[in-house]
């Protein structure tokens, strides 16, 4: 074990490391990339003349090369060798011909040029093709020339460490493959133990060093106690195989001491779920195929110091067992932590396992659910079950300001939410229930259950609260008897007053249609319900059913959209409507006709999201300023920031969603913010992974778990290292970070969790930055815990770019992560959004975050400042260019916003009010001032007038003074009477003191 990581480490070092006694080695910015590609064959060349004869046995993992350039250097004059030949050209070896141009010397062959195409950060790597650039002269020479002298193979050289393909992508021959086979003819399989060092990489063939090693029926290892120890079984397949599985006996010492089979795993077998939930999966392997199986042992904390031993055992159905001795030689280190610190041991593979932070605990700022009845209370809101399951009532407690709780209920509903059966006459099938009954009370979850029947049909239903006011629905309903129906419906019957506001279902945030009709359209929409509402009172719905899974978003959508629901969509008969009807503004959720065998079963499945999620925080919103950028801390301190955000792509976050290999500079940056009394969060989210991950290549042992399916490509790293299926994603040409795209629900969320647990409590990040989000509300939730975890601020910001286009289904942002709101302390809606031709209803809805709870920031061209500030937004520093919110910050400052009582322009009841409907006001009052911003959403420029109400202000007009402060680049210096026109330019506004 000691030779093997000695020996890897010489690896990273650049130190030569041999293979058929030619060495691999790294050679650093000793030439360019992007321009010869990653890697090079050094050639020594000792003869005389004018061609020279190079056979090098490069035993390439690439596909068809001979169809990649060969380029020449001389080593000498570094100048391309233009005389070139190739003979014959394959995977295993190359023939080249070329002139010397400096005679006896060194020349260099790059053998993958690359070069990239398209967008910068989504490049397409596209591999030169051979060019003929030889002198017809030269060529007869060479075709006429006997003798021709050998040109030797001093090394193969690799831009970096991390571009070599040694040891593990060197690929053995056909002549050694056909030979190991022949020698195993009886056999089913063959098992090559491998150190956690070496990552298994290659699917479809075989490493050379495994033929110089052999299939092995020994592992041996060395680890310290405590430590989450790591090691691969490759799994080489002479047959098909079902059902491969390892299993393990207990290891013990020649002392009797033991290390028991509970505390050893397969990655690729066995697991807990991001939601919790143990799974098994099923391994098979084509004949040819290589398949990696991960494991672990844990070894005990109070382990005695001794090499213990035991065996795993690799099963397959219908074959023969084959079993692996297992030494392990403890030493009496202990490891900190699991030895979690050293993740290129592997040593965090049992994160994704993790179970850390599932417990639905409550967290702040929500308080307790109390049932009462049949009625749940939760913060700010109630909700009255009705015997069938389906909610009565639901009722919110907040005032229209969004800055206090209320009294006074507003209702969500005017009755009940309702199924409907129709038959074919247009009847209602009438369905009566069975009772309701509560299942499960817990602070954090209340789950109750309702079967309602006739002889012809059942409807069993299962629903659960969660204390952040998250419904989720599952319908079951089952033919007793051969059916026919015209349709299934839901109704969801909104109170007018509680459905001003639409987003989703193809519709951009704003004021909602008079009448609307929608049609399902997954292969195209993301699209699977909406949130209908008003700024203190609303509800998000979607349809789903048993079959749903998260799809893509950002970008990639359309390569892995939603499922159509076999109950919702009925073959896209199914679609909503949604418009006034008698009292109530009527959602109509319909799937249409259809007829049901007896004993057919469809999931009429849908969750409920009751918004608003609690009050706004306008201290938090004028106290915490974001500077989103690495810049030394007193430069920021000094523009009045108090939270950095790190972004990836900077020298103490390198890597995108994976901050954990500059950790240590990390830390030191975030202690000296803390000592300036400034908090730091970092840039990590779920969606792409950085190639750099030390856990690659065991994430791809586990197929598309982890990682979507995809046709491959982008950068030359990705394709020359994962070589297909996968989605290339986000790249940093500075850093050559390329990224790949993940599936979606995956046990890389609990690493996640488990991640930023550990980011917390060893590096002391104060939270983290969102670049729009891939994973759902119950990964959220456990983020918000173990980020809030003994004290720790636990800051989440979210920023997405607009959802709104074709290559994200045309969902809305705001719809979308409306299921993560509850546990954000901030919007950044975001590049493209359009801030200057949308209209208030649109800022309102889908950027400002009020209705919801939240506030935001602009960031598409610096936002518009009088807009934004109307719902309290500025633009982020330094983020946009010639945007600076430090003008308004002072401006708050100057008034002293700490305090005052923001009151939104759609308050029925705000004291300023302007005389033009396009030209709004919100106040920011305290005792005896008001800071009442003004925002022109008019067509041109135009002249208002102020309707103040002095009383509700507070203020004696008789005394009272209006004056515009100077604001660089905002406003100039100006005082009004109260009686006075105020001209206001077309799409900006004024700030103005009243006191």
């Amino acid at each position: 074990m000691k030779k093997i990581f000695f020996a890897f480490i010489l690896f990273l070092a650049g130190i030569n490391v041999y293979a058929q006694n030619i060495p691999y080695t790294n050679c650093a910015k000793c030439w360019v990339p992007d321009s010869l590609g990653n890697h090079r064959v050094v050639l020594t060349f000792n003869g005389a003349g004018k061609v020279a004869k190079a056979i090098i046995p490069w035993r390439r993992r690439d596909t068809n090369p001979e169809n990649k350039r060969i380029i020449i250097q001389d080593a000498k004059t570094l100048q391309k060798i233009t005389n070139v030949k190739t003979g014959s050209i394959n995977r295993e070896t190359g023939e080249i011909y070329f002139e010397p141009t400096s005679g006896k010397g060194t020349y260099y062959v790059y053998y993958l040029a690359y070069k990239n195409e398209g967008r910068s950060n989504y490049p397409r790597g596209v591999y030169l093709k051979p060019e003929a650039t030889a002198s017809a002269g030269w060529l007869s020479a060479e075709s006429s020339a006997k003798n021709i002298p050998l040109a030797t193979v001093k090394e193969f050289q690799s831009i970096d460490a991390f571009n070599t393909f040694y040891p593990m992508e060197v690929i053995a021959t056909k002549a050694e493959t056909d030979a190991l086979l022949s020698k195993h003819k009886a056999e089913t399989f063959l098992v090559f133990p491998e150190d956690r060092i070496y990552s298994i990489r290659m699917t479809d063939d075989l490493p050379q060093r495994w033929i110089q090693r052999g299939p092995r029926d020994v592992f041996e290892g060395e680890a310290m106690r405590g430590e989450n120890f790591a090691l691969q079984l490759g799994i080489y397949a002479l047959q098909n195989l079902l059902n491969v599985k390892v299993t393990f006996s207990d290891l013990t010492s020649a002392s009797g001491k033991s290390i028991s089979s509970a505390d050893m795993f397969c990655i690729n077998t066995n697991g807990v779920g991001y939601d919790g939930v143990p799974f098994t999966k099923t391994v098979n392997v084509d004949q040819g195929k290589i398949q990696a199986m991960w494991c672990g042992i844990d070894v005990p904390q109070d382990a005695a110091a001794g090499t213990y031993a035991g065996k795993a055992t690799i099963s397959v159905d219908g074959k023969a067992v084959k079993e692996v001795r297992l030494s392990l030689k403890v030493s009496n280190e202990l490891a900190k932590d699991g030895g979690v610190f050293e993740p290129w041991k592997m040593t965090r593979l049992r994160w994704l396992n993790s179970t850390m932070a599932q417990e639905n605990t409550v967290i702040a700022p929500y308080t307790p659910l109390e049932v009462n009845g049949n009625t749940i209370s939760l913060l700010g809101r109630k909700v009255e079950v009705n015997k069938d399951g389906f909610p009565a009532k639901i009722q919110t407690f907040y005032t229209p300001e969004m800055t206090e709780y209320s009294k006074i209920p507003n209702d969500v509903l005017t009755e009940a939410i309702h199924f409907h059966f129709i038959k074919p006459d247009g009847t209602n099938m009438v369905l009566k229930s069975q009772g309701l009954q509560f299942t499960e009370t817990e602070p954090g979850t209340v789950v109750w259950t309702a079967t309602s029947s006739n002889d012809t049909v059942q409807m069993q239903v299962t629903a659960s609260l969660e204390f952040d006011g998250f419904i989720a629905y599952t319908v079951k309903v089952e033919a007793l008897q051969d059916v026919e129906l015209k349709d299934i419906a839901m109704h969801i019957p909104f109170k007018p007053s509680a459905a001003k506001y639409m987003i989703g279902l193809n519709q951009k945030g704003g004021y909602r249609p008079e009448n609307f009709e929608w049609k399902w359209d997954v292969a195209h929409k993301n699209q699977d319900g909406a949130w209908i509402g008003n700024v203190n009172a609303g509800l998000q719905y979607s349809l789903r059913d048993e079959k749903y899974v998260r799809p893509l978003n950002t970008n990639f959508y359309l390569q892995k959209p939603l499922l159509l629901p076999t109950s919702w969509g009925n073959d896209n008969k199914g679609g909503i409507s949604i418009t006034q009807k008698g009292l109530a503004v009527l959602a109509s959720n319909y799937s249409g006709e259809r007829q049901m065998k007896k004993g057919d079963v469809l999931y009429y499945n849908f969750n409920l999201l009751i918004t608003p999620f609690h009050t706004i925080n306008t201290d938090f919103q004028w106290a915490n300023r974001f500077y989103h950028a690495y810049k030394p801390i007193d430069t920021i301190k000094a523009a009045g920031a108090t939270i950095i955000n790190i972004h990836h792509a900077t020298a103490i976050n390198p890597y995108i969603n994976y901050p954990f290999i500059a950790w240590k500079s990390m830390r030191s940056y975030i202690d000296s913010a803390h000592a300036d009394g400034l908090k730091v969060k970092i840039y990590n989210t779920i969606r792409e992974l950085s190639d750099h991950s030390y856990e690659t290549f065991a994430m791809r042992s586990l197929g598309h778990e982890i990682y979507s399916s995809g046709k491959g490509g982008g950068f030359s790293w990705l394709q020359e290292h994962v070589a297909n299926d996968y989605i290339a994603a986000w790249f940093v040409p500075e850093l050559k970070d390329a990224a790949l795209i993940n599936s979606g629900q995956n046990r890389w969320h609990n690493y996640y969790v488990e991640g930023m647990n550990w980011l917390t409590q060893n590096v002391g990040i104060d939270g983290i930055y969102l670049d729009d989000v891939a994973f759902d509300r119950t990964t959220m939730k456990r983020v918000k815990r173990v980020l809030t975890k003994d004290g720790h601020p636990g800051i989440i910001d979210l920023h997405s770019a607009n959802q709104y286009d074709k290559s994200d289904g045309f969902n809305n942002s705001a719809n979308l992560y409306m299921e993560h709101f509850p546990y954000l302390n901030r919007l950044w809606f975001g590049e493209y959004f359009d801030y200057e031709h949308n209209g208030s209803d649109f800022f309102l809805t889908e950027v400002s975050g009020i209705p919801f709870g939240l506030m935001g920031e602009m960031l598409q061209g610096g936002g518009n400042a009088w807009r934004g500030m109307v719902y309290g937004m500025t633009n982020r520093l330094p983020w946009s260019d010639g945007a600076d919110p430090r003008p308004i910050w002072k401006a708050w400052d100057n008034f002293g916003m700490k305090g005052t009582k923001m009151i939104g322009y759609w308050v029925d009841t705000n004291p300023v009010k302007t005389n033009n409907d396009k030209v709004l006001a919100t106040v920011y009052k305290k005792d005896g001032a008001a800071l009442v911003s003004i925002a022109s959403w008019a067509d041109n420029d135009t002249d208002i007038q102020l309707t103040i109400d002095w009383k509700q202000l507070g203020i004696d007009p008789a005394k009272a003074t209006i004056t515009a402060p100077e604001i660089d680049k905002f406003q100039p210096a100006r005082t009004f009477k109260a009686d006075e026109k105020i001209p206001v330019e077309k799409a900006k506004g004024w700030l103005l003191v009243i006191k």
